[in-house]
């Protein structure tokens, strides 16, 4: 970006004007290939929107500052807020089990309310939209909240998980005798001043943007639908603007009388157990952390068919950013555009986290090669014909995976060579043996390889037990880091579902004088 010298706000916080802030989104829009886009500031002091470009590429409706895009996974940030107005009002105690409302999970008494927040209840993914279409939020659950299901004991991980959302919605349906929808709208969308839209809700008066993806034989992009089941709701469902994800935002940062402070503060306590990998750098009952400069933030990140939404709160400060875009692409597009936004705010709101540049590849150790399951989803990770790692979905197509020594990993474009972070292997301290790998936030355990010879110390008393194995070879593999491993590469599609799947989200390397985790935010 040309520079371009600030302004000041009153407070001395440095602004860049919104004639500038324009100018540099539509510029991005067109670098990325983005129809249209909305960037909302709340920077303590004022409130600044802009928006670009077209709702739908093939009508060629404008964007407007009402227009409203699928979220994604930003609502669950609804959902969890619900469920916080309803803690702070005494009718939920996030501390106990869910199977004390919820029958579907009386198998798994262990899982807390909390646990379902912030994806540590060790729950499955659960099923793909076009499964789920045809049940109900108990058959849907009953399907994958038994002990044979947990990927690992209650609070002792970390798993992002739809499924648990759908609990998570079921519960405010309990307690409340409405329907999540109405609930939703009721406890946080209304009080918020937000005119709310939902998928499966009845035409809106506000203007919808449609989600795009690229034709690849044309090169042309057009647009999606959405395929989000309708139990699938409490984790995907909302349709927002960027003056609406702010409002949001506010609240979670403890600013508005439609979320109490203290369930604010609640939904942004760090979890124990939340390691969420490539996805953040901790989690809350409901909110994602990010670790910033100098400070730490909270939000949410959501991908629906075809589009990309970005919630960023800082609640020391009262700053929030938001971000919508109608276009997959529009993910790197707000990547682009945060890192330049600390002109603005005073700080830059942390958009991604990076590959493991810094550190070198290692041999990958013999005992992560196997097959892990999350759920229905399979994973693989072995060796190519050539002897390096890899990672593939369901049988798709192989990704190299690059090691560190921390038993993390990049996964790279296997055509451009650029990495990003996917994820990480996890050793259980009992065996010594990699049990269990993340790939971008959802946890696997594994089925068949170098499996533990014992139950790992994390699955006792969960009602699991570990499989057996031969013994785990002593050797490692060497990797071979060639040109085609640097850069940035995605996550692989099939690991994330993009109904309501948040964004990958990559982490920054250590900064001395860092916590290890994050505070909890007052």
């Amino acid at each position: 970006m040309p520079h371009v010298p600030p302004t000041h706000l009153a407070d001395g916080r440095p602004t860049l004007g919104r004639s500038t802030l324009q100018n540099r989104l539509d510029e991005l829009a067109r670098a990325h290939g983005v129809p249209g886009a909305q960037l909302a500031v709340h920077t303590g002091a004022e409130v600044i929107g802009v928006h670009t470009g077209t709702a739908d590429a093939a009508t060629g409706v404008p964007f407007t500052p009402d227009t409203v895009v699928p979220t994604g996974s930003v609502t669950k940030l609804c959902t969890a807020a619900a469920v916080a107005v309803l803690a702070d009002d005494g009718d939920i105690d996030l501390d106990e089990p869910a199977a004390a409302s919820l029958p579907e999970l009386r198998a798994i008494p262990e899982v807390t309310v909390r646990h379902l927040l912030s994806h540590t209840s060790g729950l499955p993914t659960g099923p793909d939209s076009d499964t789920a279409a045809g049940l109900t939020a108990p058959r849907l659950l009953a399907s994958v909240c038994s002990p044979r299901d947990l990927l690992f004991a209650p609070g002792s991980g970390f798993s992002y998980s739809n499924a648990g959302y759908v609990a998570a919605g079921r519960l405010v349906e309990e307690v409340t005798g409405m329907t999540w929808r109405e609930a939703v709208r009721a406890l946080l969308l209304e009080p918020l001043g937000i005119r709310p839209v939902l998928l499966q809700d009845p035409p809106s008066d506000r203007p919808v943007a449609a989600g795009h993806a690229r034709n690849t034989a044309s090169g042309r992009l057009v647009p999606v639908g959405q395929n989000l089941a309708a139990v699938e709701a409490p984790a995907g469902a909302l349709l927002a603007s960027a003056l609406d994800l702010l409002a949001i935002g506010r609240a979670l940062a403890g600013h508005s009388g439609a979320l109490p402070p203290a369930a604010a503060e609640a939904m942004r306590r760090p979890a124990p157990g939340a390691r969420p990998g490539a996805l953040a750098d901790g989690w809350g009952a409901g909110a994602a952390l990010f670790r910033g400069e100098d400070r730490w933030w909270c939000g949410h990140d959501g991908n629906a068919q075809g589009t990309s939404c970005h919630l960023r709160v800082d609640p020391l400060s009262g700053v929030v950013v938001a971000f919508t875009g109608n276009a997959s692409s529009a993910t790197a597009l707000w990547r682009d555009l945060a890192g330049e936004l600390g002109a603005l705010t005073g700080s830059v709101a942390p958009a991604a986290i990076g590959p493991g540049h810094g550190r070198g590849p290692v041999p990958l150790p013999a005992d992560c090669v196997g097959v892990y399951r999350n759920g229905t989803v399979e994973y693989q990770v072995g060796l190519d014909a050539s002897g390096r790692p890899f990672l593939s979905v369901d049988g798709d197509a192989q990704l190299p995976l690059v090691c560190h020594s921390d038993l993390e990993f990049d996964l790279a474009d296997p055509e451009s060579g650029r990495r990003q972070p996917g994820g990480h292997f996890h050793r259980d301290p009992l065996t010594g043996t990699v049990d269990r790998v993340q790939v971008s936030g959802r946890t696997a355990r594994r089925v068949k390889g170098a499996e533990p010879e014992a139950r790992p110390a994390d699955l006792q008393g969960a009602g699991l037990h570990a499989p057996r194995h031969p013994g785990a070879a002593a050797k490692s593999v060497r990797l071979t880091a060639g040109s085609h491993l640097r850069g940035h590469a995605p996550v692989p599609a099939s690991s994330v579902r993009a109904e309501a799947a948040t964004g990958p989200s990559p982490r920054p390397a250590h900064t001395p004088g860092y916590r290890s985790a994050p505070p909890s935010p007052r």
